[in-house]
């Protein structure tokens, strides 16, 4: 479970979260949704520890993030981000391999784990061995998921990881990732600006506006109970 307590942070004067209270339960899909400048972006690095608020507390099962090692935290916590995610001068495997390495996994287990994570994602064995800059758009995001998910982390954080990807990729992709959902069971927050993405994917949707939550709801109220205007014109 993932926990903000009145949480407040600011940028050169201009608050950008404004008293946000928020419960995401383990197991959730949660897409958030708003305007540029929402806050949706802060909300997502508020769990790693990427951004830091200026008041109050941010617990991942029960434990405060600001007792804890974050740089431990984020080996703990997968990450997939828009665009050029992954280092260019090492391979497929040993992309996936990165957090895997840094946990002392054993040479023999990192092999299987990148073999068994290149499979969940759809990707051919034999492009282990090739570097990014040898992938399609639509692989390398598949490399980048199957990287956050090398390690088995309760908790996946995605920054509109499709945002650049043709139409038709991104659908296979969001087909893809809601069954690794539910195979995984882990706990996914999902950033996009596309509110059919949100919808698709979320077992629960946050609508965000000038750093307030404006819904947090699942896909079907959003639709059918819209809380506000800013909401409805937004889900229709």
């Amino acid at each position: 479970m993932i926990t903000f307590s009145h949480i407040h942070k600011s940028y050169n004067g201009k608050e950008i979260i404004a008293d946000l209270n928020l419960t995401i339960e383990s197991g959730t899909f949660l897409t958030i949704i708003g305007t540029s400048g929402s806050g949706k972006t802060t909300v997502l690095k508020m769990i790693n520890g990427l951004v830091l608020p200026d008041k109050g507390e941010i617990r991942i099962d029960g434990k405060n993030i600001a007792n804890e090692n974050l740089i431990a935290l984020r080996r703990n916590i997968g990450y997939v981000i828009q665009g050029n995610i992954l280092f260019p001068h090492l391979s497929v495997a040993e992309n996936i391999a990165y957090v895997l390495v840094l946990k002392n996994y054993p040479k023999s287990d990192i092999s299987r784990i990148v073999a068994e994570k290149l499979q969940l994602v759809n990707l051919a064995p034999e492009l282990a061995e090739r570097f990014p800059h040898e992938l399609s758009g639509g692989q390398q995001q598949r490399v980048g998921i199957a990287r956050a998910l090398a390690a088995n982390p309760n908790i996946i954080l995605m920054d509109e990881p499709f945002g650049a990807l043709d139409s038709i990729t991104r659908k296979q992709l969001q087909h893809e990732l809601k069954a690794l959902h539910q195979l995984s069971g882990a706990t996914i927050v999902f950033v996009t600006h596309d509110i059919t993405e949100a919808l698709t994917l979320g077992t629960k949707v946050l609508v965000l506006d000038k750093g307030a939550i404006q819904q947090y709801d699942t896909p079907e109220m959003i639709k059918s109970n819209p809380a506000n205007e800013f909401v409805r014109q937004l889900a229709n």
